[in-house]
């Protein structure tokens, strides 16, 4: 681990988003993860779909089609390409964290005390088990690992910090960033995909 890859693979999803209907999309999540083909670069129209559903997922294949500008049997094909190409992962509702009672915010850089590959793994499994833990990422510079964790309060947060982070495998040193605002909360990818590029 004397060089990684900056943000690179997440070890557990960045958000934690239960399924909402989605015009029968929805009992594709698992085939569209499982199924993956090789992809073609994305066209234009392609890209007006994704940006569509990445606001709205629940829109319905005519809504959808109705706003890409193209009929509802191409508009569900392409859509049914980009779920077994694996660009679609799944659909989801973005939940407010603060109405869920998780008021903090917090990042923790974490050092780890050798850079074997097992012990990487060891903590990649430990951290994915934690549901405090709703991002982490193996991370290039000063540190080896970044953790996204919320929490209830801030002294919900030192208990978790100190009898469960603390007691990670091979763990060395940790540092934590409390988040004072969210001026920019992550809300999807940037998709260069306007009507007037589809056309």
């Amino acid at each position: 681990m004397t060089s990684h890859p900056s943000v690179s693979r997440p070890v557990k999803p960045a958000f934690l988003s239960p399924s909402t209907p989605s015009s029968g999309r929805n009992d594709r999540n698992s085939r569209a993860r499982r199924k993956v083909v090789p992809q073609t670069p994305l066209e234009p129209i392609d890209l007006r779909i994704l940006a569509l559903l990445q606001d709205d997922g629940r829109l319905t294949n005519q809504a959808l089609a109705d706003a890409a500008g193209l009929s509802t049997s191409p508009c569900w094909r392409r859509v049914r390409q980009l779920e077994d190409a694996g660009v679609i992962q799944g659909y989801g509702a973005r939940l407010d964290r603060r109405q869920l009672g998780l008021g903090v915010l917090v990042f923790i850089r974490v050092k780890i005390d050798t850079h074997s590959e097992r012990e990487a793994e060891d903590f990649a499994a430990a951290v994915a088990a934690l549901d405090e833990v709703v991002a982490c990422y193996s991370i290039a510079g000063d540190a080896d690992f970044l953790l996204q964790v919320v929490a209830q309060d801030l002294d919900h947060y030192a208990e978790f910090a100190m009898s469960v982070v603390r007691r990670l495998p091979g763990i060395k040193e940790m540092q934590t960033t409390m988040v004072l605002k969210e001026l920019k909360p992550f809300r999807g990818f940037p998709v260069r995909g306007t009507r007037q590029e589809a056309r």
